[in-house]
């Protein structure tokens, strides 16, 4: 449903609103918000709220760090677990300098550049996540402890899965915010959930990633259990993926999948960094079905790409990025490499057969976050598609 600042004036008026939340991530991806009342709404959508920028991670320095935040109206979400009168809505925001111009850094805006970039080629993608996630007790003192709330495995059901009732809640949530889940359920590990989404454009499915994320780590600890994205949070036990379906439509009408895909996997390694961007996102790849190879199979899922079987629209799985990825990075990277691929009309690789974490003659994903960083700081294509301060900070 689209908003209009007029739609959102109205709907605070008429529902009791009383806290605005004006969103917007950091360059880890990480959500943050400033609260406004009411009155303060027109203001904010005419001239901005400022803020402290070298107080956000990434972003700006001291001596020169005012910028600004103009919320979106077409992105008006109800926080259900907030009180029911008096209610809290939120708002995402775009960044920009005091003299209007966006803020660079905004990677919400860098997506949308890249959405921009893609309907010049007459090319719109769509994505959707599937999201994996820990949940950990915590003790009387309300702190996080490393046990896992239930014994469980894959598709187990309640009395060995004791996530089920949050799973339940978090799904029922996230709908009255406008998310569609698809499918929840618990995965390998103790304690591991898995939810999935409903594909949706690049900007509206990024925005989601976010959303969702907020949500599950707010309804579980209103359970009693911590939410845990972290990609390896027990050693020799399953890891949390966030694995990212995409699919492709072409305004002409020509099929491209295969071009875009290799111009995926064609940049992939130089892209890693951004996917799997902690330490512990290295101890993840490569184990437990996580992918370790450049390569892409149907259906299999020990590859890095795996494209499902399905009714729906042809789209492909890629299974190496984790929960702690900068989601809009990420998608717009992906949408940079798929149109690379289709303008210099890139030939898929062969289709890896068998177990491809046991195959030998693949490319091999970076091993660390060090070789990470050191592929990423010395690619053109990121060059070419990120920022320069995101460039220079890899150096």
């Amino acid at each position: 449903m689209k908003y209009s600042i007029s739609d959102v004036m109205e709907y605070v008026k008429e529902e009791d609103v009383k806290f605005i939340r004006l969103a917007f991530c950091d360059m880890n991806g990480n959500l943050k918000n400033a609260s406004i009342m009411p009155d303060q709404l027109e203001h904010a959508f005419k001239f901005g709220i400022s803020f402290d920028g070298s107080a956000v991670s990434g972003f700006e320095k001291a001596e020169k760090s005012d910028l600004l935040l103009f919320p979106d109206p077409d992105t008006l979400t109800l926080l259900p677990w907030r009180p029911i009168h008096g209610k809290v809505i939120r708002l995402f925001c775009d960044v920009k300098y005091p003299d209007g111009t966006p803020y660079e850094l905004d990677c919400r805006n860098i997506l949308k550049n890249a959405i921009d970039a893609a309907k010049a080629k007459g090319i719109k993608c769509n994505f959707g996540t599937e999201f994996e996630f820990y949940l950990f007790k915590i003790d009387d003192n309300g702190k996080v402890t490393d046990i896992p709330c239930d014994d469980a495995g894959y598709m187990d059901v309640f009395p060995k899965d004791r996530g089920e009732n949050v799973r339940r809640e978090i799904c029922l949530t996230i709908e009255e915010m406008g998310l569609y889940p698809e499918c929840s359920h618990h995965e390998e590990g103790p304690g591991q959930n898995e939810i999935d989404f409903k594909y949706a454009d690049s900007l509206s499915s990024a925005d989601h990633a976010v959303i969702f994320k907020n949500a599950t780590e707010a309804i579980a600890f209103k359970n009693g259990v911590w939410a845990s994205f972290m990609p390896k949070p027990i050693k020799d036990k399953s890891g949390n993926g966030l694995h990212i379906n995409v699919s492709i439509e072409s305004k002409d009408g020509k099929d491209v999948f295969e071009q875009f895909l290799a111009g995926v996997l064609n940049r992939i390694k130089e892209m890693t960094f951004f996917f799997n961007p902690t330490e512990n996102s290295y101890d993840r790849l490569g184990e437990m079905k996580a992918p370790k190879f450049v390569s892409w199979a149907n259906e299999n899922r020990t590859t890095l790409i795996r494209i499902p079987a399905s009714s729906g629209p042809k789209r492909f799985e890629l299974r190496s990025p984790d929960g702690m990825a900068n989601i809009y990075l990420s998608y717009a990277l992906i949408i940079y490499a798929g149109l690379e691929g289709i303008t210099k009309n890139l030939k898929l690789q062969s289709e890896s057969v068998g177990n491809a974490l046991l195959s030998t003659g693949l490319e091999s994903l970076p091993s660390s976050l060090d070789e990470a960083k050191r592929i990423a700081a010395k690619s053109e294509f990121i060059q070419n598609h990120l920022p320069k301060k995101i460039v220079d900070s890899l150096n």
